[in-house]
């Protein structure tokens, strides 16, 4: 492969493409790293130009591409019909079809380190933002924080779930996030009643939606 002109998207996604059949084995690892970085062709001075951090700049990509993926699907959807806590289940089930399950265990040990679980709650809640705004939520006040804050939790837990259940069709996923859209359901009606204290609202009035998250 030729070093000038490189089209740097393109080439992390070539590594990315090598480097997940890598990962059952070697997990998302400098072992994986090399090899895909081999199977690409790439000089591997300019491999850790385009990724710093080696696999856990592809396993962020992986990420990524998985929420993109689940985009897609979302927008081909027939949302009209369904109810709004239906919408929202129907993006966690997309999100987490879209993925592979060993390829996300293994994320989920390079994530725990010390020196990446900024990284990985940044992933979480990037994903959580972009169901919300698929979903074509507006808010740009403490109802931003908290909508977000509320489907983390959900969402990390789902996928918890979802990574150890063997059931046909994961249908036991489907349910356990339908017990967790509930959950979602209650907070919303305790903060409505919270959000009742006399002054509260007025103090929150001040909190807005920053510009932008990327992890």
């Amino acid at each position: 492969m030729k070093n000038s002109g490189l089209d740097v998207a393109a080439t992390k996604a070539e590594l990315l493409a090598a480097i997940i059949p890598q990962v059952p084995f070697d997990g998302w690892s400098h072992v994986a790293f090399n090899a895909a970085v081999a199977e690409v062709g790439l000089d591997p001075a300019l491999a850790r130009v385009i990724c710093p951090r080696g696999a856990v700049d592809l396993a962020v990509a992986y990420h990524r591409a998985g929420d993109a993926a689940m985009l897609a699907r979302l927008a081909e959807a027939d949302l009209a019909a369904l109810r709004y806590r239906d919408r929202v289940a129907l993006a966690l089930r997309l999100r987490l079809e879209v993925a592979d399950p060993e390829l996300v265990r293994r994320g989920a040990a390079v994530f725990a380190l010390p020196q990446n679980t900024a990284t990985g709650a940044a992933l979480i809640w990037s994903t959580t933002d972009a169901i919300w705004r698929a979903l074509g939520d507006t808010s740009d006040d403490f109802n931003w924080y908290s909508k977000r804050i509320t489907l983390s939790a959900v969402y990390s837990a789902c996928v918890l779930f979802w990574m150890g259940d063997t059931s046909e069709g994961q249908r036991e996923t489907a349910a356990f996030i339908d017990r967790r859209i509930e959950g979602i359901l209650q907070f919303e009606k305790v903060k409505g009643r919270v959000l009742g204290v006399p002054g509260l609202k007025d103090l929150l009035a001040g909190i807005h939606a920053p510009g932008g998250m990327r992890p």
